[in-house]
């Protein structure tokens, strides 16, 4: 099977997952600018969020056209990948109504951490099923990047009861890291 369907369902999950997310920001009922003040933590980590979806949408993207054939062990290593994803508006919304506070910040760290294990293990799934000569394995590597990226979380997430602001940091360090499409897997394209 090609990777066809499995793209764009995975396009409908993450489209949805944005919106839900933006349906969740409250505008501000008074007009002066201090109003948008109160509003302003619940913007920065909607940003935050919609700026790793991003990076999720993109690489996914890039990851898929180095993919020959999708198995089964593909399809539920991606279902994996988008359920960590789809709690991105939950967390979002918690974080930034209790304006970043210890356990909402390290839940969303949990979230982030979840989903980047999900994206790795569907990525040495799909190395796995096509075999050794790989187009995925030979563009990314040993994966430092995406192994960095799980340290980082790792330990944003007890910081958030120590340092907060040291775990939002990290959240922004990963997402900065990741912002530019991962080149290892565009040189292959």
């Amino acid at each position: 099977m090609t990777t066809t369907r499995l793209e764009a369902f995975s396009d409908g999950v993450l489209a949805i997952i944005i919106t839900i997310m933006v349906l969740e920001l409250k505008v501000p009922h008074e007009t002066e600018w201090a109003a948008l003040q109160a509003v302003m933590p619940v913007f920065l980590t909607y940003v935050l969020s919609f700026i790793f979806l991003g990076i999720y949408w993109n690489n996914h993207h890039h990851m898929l056209h180095l993919t020959d054939r999708v198995t089964g062990g593909i399809l539920w290593a991606n279902m994996h990948l988008l359920f960590w994803l789809s709690l991105t508006p939950f967390v979002t919304e918690w974080m930034g109504e209790n304006h970043y506070a210890a356990v909402p910040t390290a839940v969303y760290g949990v979230v982030l951490l979840m989903a980047a294990i999900a994206y790795t293990i569907l990525s040495r799934v799909i190395i796995a099923s096509q075999g050794p000569q790989s187009k995925l394995k030979a563009a990314i590597g040993n994966d430092l990047k995406g192994y960095v990226s799980l340290a980082m979380y790792l330990t944003a997430i007890p910081m958030a009861f120590v340092e907060q602001w040291i775990s939002d940091a990290l959240y922004v360090a990963v997402a900065l890291t990741w912002l530019v499409p991962d080149r290892r897997i565009e040189r292959r394209l």
